[in-house]
């Protein structure tokens, strides 16, 4: 039965509990004052993007621990950092706090051990700006007066020997400016966690997928961010005096064109933030103490049976072929790791009709449900 309290599988329809999580008093030290962009308007829960968040995220099948843990970081408005085995589900409770509270796509950020902060944040492609400037300096009449293939200014007849070439009329060919050039705009798009953080009438789910791969640095780094719910973007800080407000794309639409003014994107709403990790490293503790934490076990068989329902509509209680289905997945997973969606997958190929003789039944199950750590894997 859901508790009162929950936002996330709480009672109620999803746009009753979504008001509620976007009426609902933040704590005092995590309330922001980011101003939503009036001409900005994020994607919404239709199109290609929220049917992929949709499809991976309805059917997931929450035990109330995990419920209790997910709406208390939803009333916190604390990163979820979720530890387990690969293939328990952690990202895919991502994109079911998505899909239940109708919030939208999922911004996914897979991070590896090259990513760095501003990789997330913004994209910005300098070295297109640069050599846009420089073709506009060539189309310009006159740009290149004088000059050579080479960009040499070449001396017109009578003029003295040794002149130095930046006395020459023309002058040498100048580097191309890029202040002189096409707008910083069209080369500058936020990032999954910059999007995340824009003001917007309504939190965001992002995703940071694996983070225990990332540079020791990182975690500290997304510190900072998270505790100021906004970023400043110094190639637009810099120009805050001449074009104090510049629309940038987004990581949902490159097009989007939302304001950001001075440089600076700041939250409204604590964006609802899902770090993922393998527990392949340690965090320190103060990046710990910042976040809600919950550790996902491997699925038990009553669990099981909820998110076979769920994906493939199979009722493994009433169905003696895919129940032995499930419990040959629990006996394998004593000897060694496996994920979920392997046993979907042994499903579905039955479904199918794939693999049915009797005497395919062993060599069927170690082709799908080969194990992912132990001896045999």
């Amino acid at each position: 039965m859901a508790k009162d309290w929950w936002l996330y599988h709480g009672t109620g329809e999803a746009a009753v509990r979504r008001a509620r999580l976007e009426a609902g008093p933040p704590p005092p030290w995590r309330d922001f004052t980011g101003v939503p962009d009036p001409g900005y308007t994020p994607p919404g829960c239709e199109g290609p993007a929220w049917e992929r968040t949709w499809r991976r995220g309805e059917g997931y099948a929450p035990d109330e621990p995990e419920k209790d843990v997910v709406n208390t970081a939803l009333h916190l408005r604390r990163p979820l950092l979720i530890t387990g085995k690969p293939g328990v589900g952690k990202s895919t409770l991502a994109y079911s706090i998505a899909a239940d509270l109708d919030l939208g796509p999922v911004l996914h950020w897979p991070v590896t051990s090259r990513t760095v902060l501003r990789d997330g944040l913004y994209l910005y492609d300098a070295i297109g700006r640069l050599q846009e400037a420089g073709l506009e300096q060539l189309r310009t009449p006159g740009a290149a007066h004088g000059a050579t293939a080479h960009g040499a200014a070449t001396a017109p007849a009578g003029t003295p020997a040794g002149t130095p070439a930046g006395n020459l009329p023309g002058g040498p060919t100048a580097a191309p400016d890029p202040a002189a050039g096409p707008s910083i705009a069209r080369y500058l798009r936020l990032g999954p966690p910059g999007t995340a953080l824009l003001p917007q009438d309504r939190p965001r789910v992002l995703l940071v997928d694996e983070i225990d791969k990332s540079d020791i640095d990182l975690p500290g780094d997304l510190l900072t961010v998270f505790e100021d719910g906004g970023v400043v973007i110094p190639e637009l800080a810099r120009l805050a005096k001449e074009d104090p407000t510049v629309a940038i794309g987004t990581d949902d639409d490159a097009e989007a064109a939302v304001r950001i003014a001075e440089g600076r994107v700041q939250c409204r709403y604590f964006p609802i933030v899902v770090l993922t990790s393998n527990g392949e490293r340690d965090f320190p503790p103060a990046f710990l103490r910042r976040c809600v934490r919950l550790h996902l076990e491997p699925p038990k068989i009553d669990k099981l049976a909820r998110i076979v329902l769920g994906r493939l509509g199979v009722d493994i209680e009433h169905n003696t072929e895919y129940r032995e289905l499930v419990q040959s997945f629990l006996d394998r997973a004593e000897d060694g790791d496996l994920a979920t969606d392997q046993l979907l997958n042994a499903i579905q190929l039955r479904l199918a009709g794939a693999w049915s003789a009797p005497d395919e039944r062993e060599r069927f199950l170690s082709t799908v449900m080969h194990h992912l750590t132990g001896p045999s894997a």
